[in-house]
C-alpha cells in the first residue's frame, strides 16, 4: 500500500527540497522498520505500524524522513487510547496518526536546525518544525534524539505522539 499518491509525493519533495531537504537516503544497511525493531525503544510503534499495515511501505526505498514516538510516549496517552487504535475497526484513524509522523524525503538535524519549515506528511497533514531555539520541536514534540540511519531513511526520536 502506498501511503502518498504521486501529485502529493511531488508536493512535499518540492517543499523539502525549498525548505533545503534532500531526497536521498543511504543504499545499505537496516530500512527504517529493522532499525526500529533493533532499538528496544520503539516496540509500540514497531506494533502499531504492523497493526495498520505500513510495514512493507516504510522498509521500501524511501526515502523518509521519521518522527518516532518513543514507548514512553506512546504511553503517555490518555488510557485505553492505544488499545483503542489497535482495534482492526480503528485501523483507518491508526493508519493517518502513524503516516502523519513520516515526510517524504530525507530531513536531517542539521537541514533543520536554525529554520523554521513547514513540511507535508506521508497524509498530507503539515507539521511545523521550529529548530530555532535549542534543539527541533515538531508540533509541541521535541526531537531528544536526532539523525538516526536507516538505508531508506533517517528517524529522530520524538518525546510524543503527534496527532494530525
Amino acid at each position: 500500500m502506498n501511503i502518498i499518491t504521486l501529485t502529493k509525493a511531488a508536493v512535499v519533495s518540492a517543499a523539502l527540497a525549498v525548505s533545503g531537504c534532500t531526497t536521498t537516503g543511504s543504499s545499505s544497511g537496516p530500512d527504517i522498520v529493522e532499525v526500529a525493531q533493533s532499538t528496544g525503544s520503539f516496540e509500540t510503534l514497531v506494533a502499531a505500524v504492523s497493526a495498520a499495515g505500513l510495514v512493507e511501505t516504510l522498509q521500501g526505498p524511501g526515502p523518509y524522513t521519521v518522527f518516532a514516538p518513543t514507548d514512553e510516549a506512546f504511553a503517555a496517552l490518555p488510557a485505553g487510547t492505544l488499545d483503542d487504535l489497535l482495534k482492526p475497526e480503528n485501523r483507518d484513524t491508526l493508519t493517518a496518526i502513524l503516516t502523519y509522523h513520516v515526510v517524504p524525503g530525507v530531513a536531517e538535524a542539521s537541514d533543520l536546525a536554525g529554520r523554521r519549515v513547514s513540511v507535508l506528511t506521508a497524509n498530507g497533514g503539515k507539521l511545523r518544525i521550529d529548530g530555532t531555539r535549542g534543539g527541533v520541536r515538531v508540533n509541541d514534540a521535541m526531537v531528544v534524539s536526532a539523525d538516526v540511519q536507516a538505508s531508506n531513511g533517517v528517524i529522530h526520536v520524538i518525546d510524543k505522539v503527534l496527532l494530525p
